[in-house]
């Protein structure tokens, strides 16, 4: 397959890079720093270097030309306040789907964040509770909006998964993958992106919003509990 990773420098990115780089797949990272190119090739994709944030659909739609699927994993990241929430998480995620549509792309699997969407939780921000401010609020937001954007689009066959809190641990290969609401509880950056891979090789498991957690399932097993049943004669 061709694939073209947004974030192309993330965490999630590099390792799903990687993955599918080892195993013959064609890898485009889009990264807006130039000094991030290295790394990524490193992990065997090819760095392009375009910002998401002032580019035109036109520009973008010419990377992703002859591809057959997008992976949005670009964020803002932790330090940014709540206007770049807005301008990566929400409208970045938009540049790319407006770009896919153009280019003739179908596959758009998209990295965004459990709670996605939901109205801020009474109480919750402000100072008295750290990462569940403002900002939060508008991360939250943003991503709902991105969500939200995805699904109104018919020429897009979409994916929207929601991991849970990632941390850096060794990979597990057993997750939780389902519709929400599924709980809260951590997964491994590695088997995100194993999980990437999985169900882009699924094509038939499409236009659905998936939460992720580590869990006791088997990677391949909780993406083939997903796909459609044959038919019976």
């Amino acid at each position: 397959m061709n694939i073209v990773i947004a974030g192309g420098h993330g965490k999630i990115a590099l390792r799903l890079s990687r993955l599918l780089a080892a195993r013959g797949d064609t890898v485009l990272g889009i990264v807006r720093n130039p000094d991030h190119a290295g790394d990524v090739r490193a992990a065997g994709a090819g760095p392009v270097v375009c910002d998401l944030e002032s580019a035109a659909p036109a520009e973008v739609a010419g990377h992703l030309t002859g591809a057959d699927a997008v992976v949005f994993a670009a964020g803002a990241g932790p330090g940014s306040g709540t206007a770049r929430k807005d301008t990566v998480d929400r409208a970045a995620s938009v540049l790319m789907a407006d770009a896919a549509e153009r280019a003739g792309v179908r596959g758009f699997v998209q990295i965004s964040a459990m709670g996605a969407g939901e109205p801020p939780t009474p109480g919750t921000s402000g100072a008295a509770a750290p990462g569940r401010g403002d900002v939060w609020d508008a991360y939250i937001r943003a991503k709902g909006e991105a969500e939200d954007d995805l699904r109104r689009r018919d020429a897009l066959d979409w994916l929207i998964l929601r991991p849970g809190r990632l941390t850096d641990d060794p990979p597990t290969g057993l997750v939780t993958l389902a519709e929400p609401p599924i709980g809260h509880d951590v997964v491994t950056r590695d088997d995100v992106a194993a999980v990437i891979v999985a169900l882009l090789d699924a094509s038939d498991v499409r236009r659905r919003t998936l939460d992720l957690l580590n869990g006791p399932t088997r990677i391949a097993d909780a993406v083939a509990s997903l796909r459609p049943a044959l038919g019976g004669g």
